[in-house]
């Protein structure tokens, strides 16, 4: 008697139902947490309210290493948007980093000198309350906004200058010269001063949100979508790695965690029986794969997600829907229906806020 189905056609068949019992098991329904719980569960956690004054700036983002004050914070920010740290003095900080736009540059990936891509394809984050991070760049190999400043302005694909380039430059500018010796007390500007500089000008780039005012107590700063998505962030694992005041930004996190079989079937489809050779749920652009190349990522910051599409590393997905959906099925492994996926994009807009004028 012939076998009707084959051995490995059973073995396929298997796999894919019990990969798939996920989309046919009815989800529990999340009940919203009262206020005072929601506002108790965050505060009790690792987050907390940007501060609304010049002290709570201190208190948060002063540092022995770079001490804060106004004439080197106002320093900074003329350096942020100066053309000659850059080799032909055509871009600055503020061309990948726009301050009305989510300070970020809404590219796929970004554009310097020359009209340069970044080799790797990564895509721009966003300069607001980026001090506040543990770990600067995707791969988290710097540690401060002063050390990060360093990075873009000598990447021959960014700004293409060395720091003795700048230095001479800064130095023929009498008006630079004569800030930075008030300042900094030399008679020569050197490339860790303007670094520094930068740095303190960054640290004041922090947003107060609707998210922010919810924490100091305003019940009505979030509708009733984002009070729902924020009991789901809460509750259903995000906050385990999106932790901290910046809302991620504190950890190091492999990606994705979880694989499945349906990422495999290009394999088994493919006209030519290649292997299916992408590590990611995305298109696996610039071939990027993080820290020491073993997929480790900073946990990327949430605060102002809703203005730095697109997501991920290389700028792969475009909207914020998709991001949650993949991290839900990659990172959590329990893919958040349709009306979670909304709520917790309602969550992650009241993350969008002002810059404080400090």
């Amino acid at each position: 008697m012939k076998k009707l189905l084959h051995p490995v056609t059973v073995t396929v068949i298997t796999l894919i139902f019990l990969f798939s019992l996920p989309f046919f098991i009815k989800q529990k329904n999340v009940t919203t947490w009262s206020d005072k719980k929601l506002r108790q569960s965050a505060l009790n956690g690792s987050y907390r309210a940007i501060p609304k004054d010049y002290r709570g700036l201190l208190e948060l983002l002063d540092t022995p290493d770079n001490r804060l004050t106004k004439e080197k914070i106002a320093l900074g920010k003329m350096l942020f948007f100066e053309n000659m740290l850059s080799y032909d003095k055509s871009i600055n900080c503020s061309s990948c980093h726009l301050l009305n736009s989510g300070g970020d540059d809404n590219l796929p990936t970004a554009i310097g000198y020359n009209a340069q891509e970044n080799p790797f394809h990564l895509n721009s984050p966003t300069v607001l309350n980026s001090a506040l991070q543990k770990y600067q760049f995707w791969d988290a190999r710097a540690k401060s906004v002063e050390e990060q400043a360093a990075g873009p302005v000598q990447a021959s694909f960014e700004m293409h200058m060395k720091p003795k380039d700048v230095e001479s430059r800064l130095n023929a500018n009498s008006n630079y010269k004569e800030l930075f010796k008030n300042i900094f007390n030399k008679d020569k500007i050197e490339f860790i001063d303007v670094q520094k500089a930068i740095g303190a000008y960054e640290r004041t780039l922090l947003t107060y949100s609707p998210y922010d005012s919810f924490l100091d107590g305003n019940n009505s700063a979030l509708n009733s979508s984002a009070k729902r998505g924020m009991t789901i962030f809460l509750s259903k694992g995000c906050a385990g790695c999106h932790s901290g005041i910046t809302v991620g930004g504190q950890q190091i996190q492999h990606f994705p965690v979880r694989r499945y079989l349906i990422d495999y079937i290009g394999v088994l489809i493919n006209p030519k029986l290649s292997i299916k050779d992408n590590p990611f749920p995305f298109d696996n652009i610039g071939g990027f794969l993080g820290k020491n190349n073993e997929q480790n990522f900073k946990v990327p910051m949430l605060r102002e997600i809703a203005k730095t599409a697109p997501y991920f590393h290389n700028g792969s997905v475009k909207e914020l829907k998709e991001a949650v959906r993949v991290m839900s099925k990659y990172q959590l492994g329990n893919e958040f229906s349709k009306r979670d996926i909304e709520d917790v994009v309602s969550f992650l807009k009241s993350l969008s806020g002002e810059i404080v004028e400090y």
